[in-house]
């Protein structure tokens, strides 16, 4: 059985790759006792950061060719080979259709959106309000940085994109399996990235899930690979992704809002290093980078749970993580572990 092939529908809805369920009202009268009774701290009750990008960085090439600068929950500036992609960003202050309420950011963002320098493509793995800000993307949509940039993302987001201003000329929507190639600004410099199955959802309402499609994805270049897992929850398909190639410099993979009502669409820590695991030599032979945490409360435990528990286990399972203090630019050449959060 292949689990890498395009995806498939019922009706109008897109299906996971395995059977899922995501929970509805069902799901929410079961946590409510959970809610009541949770005493964790599920945000920081000291205040964080500040944290700060210096803009001047980039321009200057990393010299090993792969940079990454992490904005908190999914968000990153991903330098590769010659080609810069924003993926994911999320500037808002909450993760929210209303930004009166849902969840608040822990920290301000590190950088001005003006600030940003020239993308080759911005990448947006799926529509959820955690990652794809529609302040964020309008305000994208109209800087200079953005002019020449591709737009990536998963079936049916480009609608969305769209109506946040963004040229439908300059969108690409991938279904799983689909490639695409992104040029970079210096002559001869490119990045292959194709969309891979995840387990997740889609929707930014209460009536429209799984009318778009989400997605993993790889980017290739001609010296460096990276694996972005997105939202997913553990499957059988992480071994099949990982067999396609001999290596990944850089595993981006999902610990936070996790819970055992949603383990279905959520990895947590635990299921972070088995996916990291089941992927084997290839993603072994770099460095596992957690994401999809230390921004937003998004689920019941404790802010720092799953960082603090990734290290444990980490530690246990001899895997290498790479994670950096938010908003630094920093040059992916070994294992990193920045304990802002203590």
């Amino acid at each position: 059985m292949t689990y890498l092939k395009r995806a498939e529908k019922d009706g109008r809805k897109f299906l996971n790759p395995v059977p899922t369920t995501t929970g509805g009202f069902g799901t929410v009268f079961k946590a409510l006792p959970k809610v009541w009774k949770n005493t964790a701290e599920t945000s920081p009750r000291m205040p964080i950061g500040p944290f700060f990008t210096d803009p001047s960085v980039y321009a200057t090439p990393p010299a090993g060719g792969l940079r990454v600068t992490w904005f908190g929950h999914s968000g990153l500036l991903l330098e590769i080979d010659g080609v810069r992609i924003l993926i994911d960003p999320i500037w808002e202050q909450r993760a929210s259709p209303m930004q009166w309420m849902g969840p608040n950011r822990f920290w301000a963002p590190t950088m001005h959106l003006d600030d940003m320098p020239r993308l080759d493509a911005v990448l947006i793995s799926h529509d959820h309000y955690d990652h794809l800000g529609a302040r964020t993307v309008r305000k994208l949509a109209g800087l200079p940085a953005t002019a020449g940039a591709k737009w990536i993302t998963s079936l049916g987001v480009a609608r969305r994109l769209r109506g946040m201003g963004v040229p439908k000329r300059n969108i690409t929507e991938l279904d799983w399996t689909q490639s695409v190639e992104v040029a970079g600004a210096d002559p001869g410099s490119s990045l292959k990235i194709t969309s891979f199955p995840a387990r997740h959802f889609s929707g930014r309402g209460i009536l429209d899930r799984y009318s778009t499609l989400w997605a993993s994805f790889v980017l290739e270049g001609p010296r460096h690979r990276v694996y972005f897992g997105a939202d997913t929850g553990w499957w059988e398909g992480f071994s099949e992704i990982a067999a396609q190639y001999d290596r990944f410099d850089l595993t981006l993979l999902e610990i936070g809002a996790f819970d055992s009502l949603w383990s279905g669409i959520h990895l947590g820590p635990d299921n972070a290093v088995r996916a990291f695991d089941a992927m084997g030599a290839a993603a072994r032979a770099g460095l596992l980078m957690p994401i999809h945490w230390g921004l937003f409360s998004l689920g019941l435990h404790a802010w720092r749970q799953p960082i603090e528990r990734l290290e444990l286990i980490a530690r246990d399972n001899s895997i290498r993580l790479w994670s950096p203090q938010p908003g630094l630019p920093t040059e992916v050449d070994g294992p990193l572990f920045n304990d802002w959060w203590r």
